[in-house]
């Protein structure tokens, strides 16, 4: 599981926050859980688990739906630990809105595996959420990525809209012309 979201991260070219490289990644290892079972205050889904190499929590897909930080995390998600135990990302199960901003979901052929990550500050504020759609974010009109980060004229472009731990959106790609750009532009604003 960790693996493909690394995979996916390189070929889409997710700059929240959350990559790491592998000689600065902690080890982690996988565990089968036989039942549902509350670990560390996350519910976790009977199956696998990634645990570091002191025993905490790495990941999980959800048991239920529960509330992280901004976000409310549905039934199946994918959930990521820094390990300090403060979330990380999330791979959502569906498109679902976290913080006023509808962020994308896995897909539903193959679930969250394959879904947007949403990464969260240590705090649980959003910190980047790939849209599920073209949306206007606090007044900017912000774009979507399409399939493995391009758009509709082949460009590659981040698709995700980047927020300041205040909320404050920091940057996305233009949707349409504002504020003088033109769409497609990358658009970003000081804290």
């Amino acid at each position: 599981m960790i693996r493909l979201v690394a995979v996916c991260m390189l070929l889409v070219g997710v700059g929240c926050g959350v990559t790491q490289t592998a000689q600065s990644r902690p080890a982690t290892h996988r565990t089968t859980l036989q039942q549902d079972i509350e670990m560390q205050g996350y519910p976790c889904a009977k199956g696998y688990a990634w645990l570091y190499a002191d025993a905490k929590l790495e990941s999980c897909a959800v048991s239920r739906a529960f509330a992280l930080g901004e976000a409310m995390l549905p039934l199946g998600s994918i959930l990521h630990l820094r390990p300090d135990g403060r979330p990380q990302f999330a791979v959502l199960q569906h498109d679902s809105v976290v913080a006023g901003v509808k962020c994308s979901g896995g897909n539903w052929l193959l679930g969250p595996s394959e879904g947007s990550m949403t990464g969260f500050y240590p705090s649980g504020k959003l910190q980047q959420c790939w849209l599920a759609g073209d949306q206007v974010v606090q007044g900017v009109p912000c774009m979507t990525a399409g399939f493995i980060g391009l758009f509709g004229d082949g460009a590659r472009r981040d698709g995700g809209a980047k927020f300041y731990e205040s909320g404050k959106l920091e940057s996305c790609t233009l949707a349409k012309d504002f504020g003088g750009k033109r769409r497609g532009d990358h658009f970003q604003q000081a804290q």
